[in-house]
């Protein structure tokens, strides 16, 4: 098991002034930051980030989305990171998410849902790495 995972709170929590929250629920849930920084995605950079997805029907509108305002990107570290995380943010839909998650609480909706939080531990390294250098990583 993994000892970090990534995520990004979503053009929408930006929007709404949301970072600081999600941050200190993140923070209060024990996970270390390892990276953050705060930038707005292109379209090209968004289509890169979410080539997995590229035949799936949703793929445009997820791009048009990512790329539609500033996102804050982070690599968190925490023993089983992948799947601690993945329950501290919750459901996809906000509406099926347990109480106390990040998506209950910030997102508004299956494709506003606040926050990105990788699948597994290969998808952490792979997605750390597009926005992170080694360079830009302080481990605890």
């Amino acid at each position: 098991m993994g000892n970090i995972t990534f995520t990004m709170i979503k053009p929408c929590a930006v929007s709404q002034e949301h970072i600081g929250e999600i941050l200190s629920v993140i923070n209060k849930a024990g996970f270390h930051f390892v990276s953050m920084k705060m930038l707005h995605l292109s379209k090209s950079q968004a289509e890169k980030f979410y080539a997995v997805h590229a035949e799936r029907p949703f793929y445009n509108d997820l791009v048009a989305f990512m790329s539609s305002g500033p996102i804050v990107a982070a690599i968190l570290q925490k023993e089983n990171a992948v799947a601690e995380y993945r329950k501290l943010i919750g459901s996809t839909n906000p509406a099926q998410a347990d109480e106390g998650t990040i998506r209950k609480m910030f997102a508004t909706s299956v494709q506003e849902n606040a926050v990105h939080g990788s699948d597994s531990d290969e998808n952490a390294e792979i997605e750390a790495s597009f926005f992170f250098s080694q360079i830009e990583r302080f481990y605890k």
